[in-house]
């Protein structure tokens, strides 16, 4: 994969807003291959990890319990005091931290979060398509044996200490192109 031609594209796409594509490293996350990439072109620093994406496929539309594709930006980033592991509700801690790591009962949100907000007009931002809005986030799961699997409501999920290696890296407006 050629990464200075995936951010050439996202900078292209930004209607010439090139300082959002270039002043830090940006994610790329291949719904098709169920990988999140962490790429810093510069630094030649790149890496990558499993996730698990929307069972019902990859869409804009709020309700769909799809994963929204286009260029997003980190909005806000939950929970970077808090441990492996702790669950989150409507991203505040709950007190309680989840042991069982295949738990396929519950979509537990856990860890970190770094909430997703799209930066298209009328692909993922702004009416019924808003990212935001959805509450779409990258997020640890207490569901860690079926990631590879597309079996999320829509968020990207990832294993406990991926996400926490990921959150310290990634900084509030960094890139994440979704396709």
């Amino acid at each position: 994969m050629l990464w200075h031609d995936i951010n050439r594209d996202v900078a292209s796409r930004l209607q010439g807003n090139s300082a959002l594509a270039d002043q830090r490293p940006f994610i790329v996350i291949e719904s098709g291959k169920q990988q999140l990439h962490w790429i810093d072109i510069e630094q030649e620093m790149n890496r990558s990890y499993p996730v698990s994406t929307a069972e019902n496929g990859m869409g804009n539309r709020i309700e769909s319990y799809k994963t929204p594709f286009g260029i997003h930006r980190i909005r806000q980033k939950v929970g970077g005091d808090q441990p492996s592991g702790m669950i989150f509700e409507a991203r505040e801690a709950t007190g309680k931290i989840a042991h069982n790591m295949d738990n396929q009962e519950k979509d537990e949100i856990t860890s970190r979060i770094l909430w997703l907000d799209g930066l298209e007009q009328g692909v993922n931002l702004g009416g019924a398509y808003d990212t935001y809005q959805r509450y779409i986030y990258i997020h640890g799961t207490s569901d860690e044996k079926r990631i590879g699997e597309p079996v999320s409501a829509g968020c990207i999920r990832m294993k406990n200490q991926d996400v926490i290696e990921l959150f310290d890296e990634a900084l509030v407006n960094d890139i994440v192109f979704i396709r």
